[in-house]
């Protein structure tokens, strides 16, 4: 990538790295809200029309998130990349796995889904905190809603004494299996 021009105070160099940070968020925020979507129209069972209504307000407030961290990507002085390929290019998980099953069987694996993309968008604030506090501002308010998100999604896998029925699942097919059996 080769930056021509950025914002004052930043050096390319500097706007380089935040760039290919960025990058990573949009093409996260690309593949998040699809999946979203593909959870809302693949639940069914008992819990369906709660899961399914819950999840479009995340999905519109996710692809604005990725509209945002394209024009930040603009502003900085980069090209963003919103194609297909370049979600499939900068993956570092993989696809969804879940079809149609349980909102809740779904929600055992969007939690996991959460987890990965918070991780994610954490190591680019801090990435962010000493270069570009405008990003890291951003990425920090992107980052709050979507840990309330989680937090929307983990209600329904709590029991009463707070524990999350996917407490260790380290694959999507475990966290639904877990959220099966205490769903």
């Amino acid at each position: 990538m080769s930056v021509k021009y950025t914002v004052p105070g930043l050096s390319t160099d500097q706007v380089t790295e935040i760039i290919t940070s960025l990058q990573k968020r949009l093409s996260a925020y690309n593949d998040l809200h699809l999946t979203l979507k593909h959870v809302h129209w693949n639940v069914v069972g008992p819990h369906f029309i709660a899961v399914h209504e819950m999840i479009d307000p995340q999905v519109e407030l996710v692809r604005g998130y990725a509209d945002e961290v394209a024009e930040r990507i603009a502003t900085l002085g980069g090209s963003p990349q919103g194609t297909p390929g370049a979600v499939i290019n900068d993956r570092t998980w993989d696809d969804y796995s879940v079809g149609r099953d349980t909102a809740i069987a779904h929600l055992g694996a969007l939690d996991l889904v959460y987890n990965g993309v918070i991780e994610d968008n954490r190591k680019a604030i801090e990435l962010t905190g000493d270069l570009d506090p405008i990003t890291e501002d951003m990425l920090i308010g992107e980052t709050a809603e979507l840990e309330k998100f989680q937090w929307f999604v983990r209600a329904h896998l709590e029991d009463i004494g707070g524990r999350l029925s996917t407490s260790g699942a380290g694959s999507e097919s475990a966290a639904t299996d877990a959220a099966r059996v205490e769903g």
